[in-house]
């Protein structure tokens, strides 16, 4: 099933019960784990050296061994750092979903959807993604069916709580730049929520572009030119790249 993040559920909590959830086999399962080495794939949307996903696979590995998994021990991870990188990011899945791991772990909508076109069969966890049941991931929250479950980051109906949030914030906003990643499928469904709720805040949208880190310089150097304008970034894995 996929669930929602509570607003009260700190994010070392979140990803501890990711842990859980990837390597929940059944009873019997982990009675035998001594018989043979049990292999995780994580494939994720970041550089190795991304402080704060490291910080993530931190809390996943301590979750991990309270269950009595130990890396390298009875378990093996096998790692993919995919970037921001499409191309990249489809080459890892297809390479994780080759070695036939007990479960893959990964996170954002763009791996997803890379390892749900390499795999039908490998069960797959995600740590948060963005609309599942409307990018095509699962057929509906209640009943995920098929081979991939996860967590929902939010709905895209929060858009119109960020724009209401700026507006309580600074009054004065009647122009908003608004972050997005079209390559993804949450770009698109995150900026339409926002552009539908911005007349009714008197509030005039921007979309800027999230490719390159020069690409986005130069496009809020050029608005905020103009006084009385607000920032929304929107989730996307190339804005945890370009952070």
């Amino acid at each position: 099933m996929i669930i929602g993040l509570p607003r009260q559920m700190r994010r070392r909590e979140f990803i501890t019960r990711i842990g859980v959830a990837a390597v929940a086999w059944p009873p019997a399962a982990r009675a035998q784990q001594s018989d043979r080495m049990r292999r995780i794939g994580v494939l994720l949307p970041a550089i190795k050296d991304d402080f704060v996903f490291q910080a993530r696979l931190g809390a996943f590995l301590q979750e991990l061994e309270r269950f009595g998994w130990t890396d390298g021990r009875n378990v093996q991870l096998e790692y993919r750092w995919g970037g921001g990188n499409p191309d990249d990011i489809r080459r890892y899945a297809a390479e994780l979903v080759a070695l036939a791991p007990d479960a893959i772990l990964t996170s954002g909508s763009a791996p997803v959807a890379a390892l749900q076109q390499a795999t039908r069969t490998l069960p797959i966890v995600f740590a948060t993604a963005a609309d599942p049941v409307g990018a095509g991931f699962v057929d509906s929250l209640s009943r995920p069916a098929g081979n991939i479950t996860g967590f929902a980051l939010f709905e895209y109906s929060i858009g119109g709580k960020w724009l209401e949030l700026l507006k309580e914030i600074s009054p004065n906003v009647i122009r908003v730049a608004v972050l997005r990643d079209r390559a993804v499928a949450a770009g698109p469904g995150q900026f339409g929520a926002i552009q539908t709720a911005a007349p009714s805040f008197g509030i005039e949208v921007s979309p800027i572009g999230l490719r390159d880190p020069s690409e986005i310089e130069r496009a809020i150097t050029a608005f905020g030119r103009l006084p009385n304008g607000g920032l929304i970034v929107t989730a996307s894995p190339l804005v945890q790249l370009h952070r």
